[in-house]
């Protein structure tokens, strides 16, 4: 098991962060195109990541769903045969949605901040603060609130859940 501290939060600038971004780190910034699948789970997330270049992994994870920095614990595993394993798990437990974004990774120090843009949601940024495992959370937590006055992000920017919370919000409210 991994733990990171993350928060997540929506840009108005995306232009603006992305130039402080530019600014704050020492290489450019890698595009990842993903396209998770979210399978329905009693206990936590599964998705299934796909990526443009056609690799892919299994992920599991564990996070509370609240605004600011929060603890979450997760599982990965690379996946071989993608679209077998997605019929898989939909047949075994049911889609939940699709979330599609383009994300720019940036690494600041031991930090992976995320500028995503998300079909159909808009601009967002994530920060995961990677722990070690005998870390305590609460240096996790200043330092990403730290990074959080440093980026500039608000606290009324803050979202809880995940992507795919938002998406189904959406949908719901427009039916």
């Amino acid at each position: 098991m991994n733990k990171n501290i993350e928060i997540k939060a929506r840009v108005d600038d995306p232009d603006k962060l992305r130039a402080l971004l530019d600014e704050l780190c020492s290489h450019a910034p890698q595009l990842l195109c993903q396209d998770d699948c979210f399978f329905h789970c009693p206990d936590g997330r599964l998705k299934l990541r796909q990526f443009a270049d056609g690799s892919a992994e299994l992920l599991f994870y564990r996070r509370d769903d609240v605004d600011g920095p929060k603890t979450s614990s997760y599982w990965r595993s690379p996946v071989s045969d993608p679209q077998s394993l997605r019929e898989l798990m939909s047949n075994a437990l049911g889609l939940r949605g699709r979330v599609i974004k383009q994300r720019w990774l940036y690494l600041l120090g031991r930090t992976r901040v995320h500028l995503d843009q998300v079909e159909g949601q808009g601009d967002f940024v994530e920060l995961e603060v990677v722990l070690e495992p005998d870390e305590s959370l609460a240096v996790g937590e200043s330092e990403a609130r730290s990074l959080m006055q440093l980026l500039q992000i608000r606290p009324q920017q803050l979202i809880a859940g995940a992507y795919l919370d938002l998406l189904k919000a959406k949908s719901d409210t427009a039916t």
